[in-house]
């Protein structure tokens, strides 16, 4: 199965917590890294690190370089990116899907957080500029909903190495128990 990578792009002072889901998100659905771009934020980072120490796996957190460049290493090394984009090809009515799926090829997946550059809906930069339903809506939730579909629910079973924590499923109430 490719690897798949989350770039998160625009991060202004009131995104920290939506920020904070996203790269969450990421993690739990799949991905096995994280670029914060273009700034530091080691608020997001401690909280994003804090998780995987007690909820385990080995997802990578990496903040600061320039969008630019984790776009141009990533490609240099054979991967594709898929920018998620309410104008880009509809992941339910048109074949995006399969066509990423296609490729074989390990995935960057940039999501914003305020309106994107033109540049980014260019081929030099994105290979398929793809949309979750074509109306506004949250990047948190495109980001889902692409990694359910790309991995086909099977993420949802995931088994997180070195977990300290683990949450027992229940019908009523809660169960969590420390490893």
């Amino acid at each position: 199965m490719p690897k798949v990578a989350v770039l998160r792009w625009g991060h202004r002072e009131r995104d920290k917590r939506l920020t904070t889901h996203v790269a969450l998100t990421a993690r739990a659905l799949g991905a096995s890294s994280f670029f914060l771009a273009d700034v530091k934020d080691e608020s997001v980072e401690a909280t994003v690190k804090k998780v995987v120490g007690n909820w385990g796996g080995s997802f990578y957190f990496h903040m600061g370089n320039p969008w630019k460049q984790i776009v141009r290493k990533w490609k240099a090394k054979g991967g594709v990116v898929v920018h998620l984009t309410a104008y880009g090809e509809n992941i339910k009515t048109s074949n995006v899907l399969s066509r990423v799926k296609a490729t074989g090829k390990d995935v960057l997946i940039i999501v914003g957080s305020q309106k994107v550059p033109a540049r980014f809906f260019k081929e030099n930069v994105s290979d398929f500029n793809v949309a979750i339903g074509n109306q506004p809506h949250s990047e948190c939730s495109s980001l889902a909903v692409f990694l359910d579909r790309f991995f086909g629910g099977k993420e949802l079973f995931a088994e997180f190495e070195e977990a300290k924590v683990r949450i027992i499923p229940q019908k009523h109430g809660k169960m969590v128990v420390k490893q």
